[in-house]
C-alpha cells in the first residue's frame, strides 16, 4: 500500500508526532474514498483495527482486503450491538480503533453530518480520541486519477477526550459531543472541506480570538 501511495499519488503526512505511542485510541476521520480505510492505517503508527460496512465483506475480494488491514463489519441500518461490543473489546486491549463517524463517503467531499456511534463508544469508554483530517483522496475516482498523481494529505491532530456533563449521555448532549469531535476533524481541513461543520469552525475560532 504505501509502494502504491508514493507511486501513484503526491501523499503526505502531517502530525505523526500527535501520535499517542501506548493504550487505547479511537481515531476518527472523514471519509471520501474507499481508500481512505487502509490510508489511514498506513498513516498511522500504530497497529489498527477498523469499523466497515458489512456489504464490504460480501465481496471475496474487498472483504479479504480490508479484512488485511483489520476490518470488521457492521450493520449501518441498525444499532450493531455485535460490532459495538467488538469495538469496545478492541479498545480494552489497548488498540488503535479508527472510526469514519460520517458513517459513508461524502460524495460532494465536504463533511456529512455524523452519527453519534464515534462519541458513544468515546464516552462510554472514557478513551483518547485522535482526530484526522484528508484532503486529495476524492480525487481518486475512475482510472484517470492513476495518471495525475494526486496531492493526498494526512493531518493527525492532537488527541484529546470528550468530556459529558454527567455520567449518562443525553441525546441532546450525544448530538452536541459529536459535534465538537467533528469540529477537531474539521479544523484539520482547507475550508472548503468543512461542509455541516463550517458554522462550528467558525464558532471555534471567534471563541479563540476572544
Amino acid at each position: 500500500m504505501v509502494v502504491c501511495l508514493r507511486l501513484l499519488s503526491k501523499w503526505e503526512v502531517k502530525g505523526k508526532e500527535n501520535v499517542p505511542k501506548h493504550g487505547p485510541l479511537l481515531v476518527v476521520s472523514n471519509h471520501m474514498s474507499n481508500a481512505d480505510p487502509p490510508l489511514v492505517a498506513v498513516s498511522i503508527p500504530r497497529n489498527t483495527v477498523f469499523m466497515a460496512k458489512q456489504e464490504l465483506f460480501k465481496n471475496p475480494v474487498s472483504g479479504y482486503f480490508i479484512g488485511g488491514f483489520g476490518a470488521f463489519p457492521v450493520n449501518r441500518s441498525t444499532a450493531d450491538r455485535k460490532a459495538l461490543h467488538r469495538a469496545k473489546e478492541a479498545l480494552d486491549s489497548g488498540w488503535c480503533l479508527v472510526m469514519f463517524p460520517e458513517g459513508m463517503r461524502s460524495r460532494t467531499a465536504t463533511l456529512r453530518q455524523a452519527f453519534p456511534g464515534s462519541a458513544l463508544i468515546a464516552t462510554q469508554s472514557k478513551v483518547t480520541i485522535l482526530p484526522v483530517g484528508i484532503s486529495g483522496t476524492e480525487k481518486m475516482t475512475g482510472w484517470k486519477w492513476i495518471f495525475q498523481r494526486p496531492r493526498i494529505i494526512v493531518t493527525i491532530g492532537k488527541p484529546f477526550k470528550l468530556n459529558p456533563a454527567n455520567g449518562s449521555v443525553t441525546k441532546e448532549e450525544l448530538t452536541e459531543l459529536t459535534d465538537d469531535l467533528m469540529g477537531h476533524i474539521a479544523e484539520l481541513l482547507p475550508e472548503k472541506y468543512h461542509g455541516f461543520y463550517a458554522k462550528k469552525v467558525a464558532k471555534n475560532e471567534n471563541r479563540k480570538v476572544s
